[in-house]
């Protein structure tokens, strides 16, 4: 099951899915550099990773390779990292003085038949909220 909700008046975007897996394993999906390489971001887009330490306080470089062959850098500061249930973040542009995006509250809990992840996402400004929604943050969420 997945499923999403948009919220543009509170600027927040939620995206869930249930997959056939343990809490913890999706959980260590998201700290593992190989496998969330593969699949992160919207569809259509490539990742790679530079740096990637996840403990509150650390950070999360990565670039997000466009289908327009633009590169989007992205830093990713940790602000909890719970195991096995939550990961919360502030995510913005990897460039000195580039103010956050949006912070990002990822939660791992179990379902009927394995666990499900849900992705919630406030966005600081209209114009961020509206940005993501046209690059396809909704349907490349999970």
């Amino acid at each position: 099951m997945s499923g999403s909700e948009v919220n543009a008046v509170k600027r927040e975007m939620v995206v869930w899915r249930d997959y056939d897996a343990t809490q913890p394993d999706l959980f260590r999906a998201f700290l593992d550099r190989g496998q969330i390489a593969s699949w992160w971001g919207p569809r259509g887009f490539t990742t790679t990773i530079g740096e990637m330490d996840v403990r509150p306080g650390g950070v999360w470089r990565f670039v997000m390779h466009g289908p327009d062959g633009r590169d989007y850098p992205n830093l990713v500061v940790y602000v909890e990292v719970s195991e096995p249930g939550r990961l919360v973040y502030d995510h913005g542009v990897d460039e000195d003085g580039a103010p956050r995006m949006f912070r990002q509250t990822i939660d791992f809990t179990n379902v009927p038949g394995g666990a499900r992840v849900t992705m919630r996402l406030d966005f600081d400004t209209a114009e961020e909220f509206d940005r993501n929604m046209k690059m396809g943050a909704v349907e490349g969420g999970l």
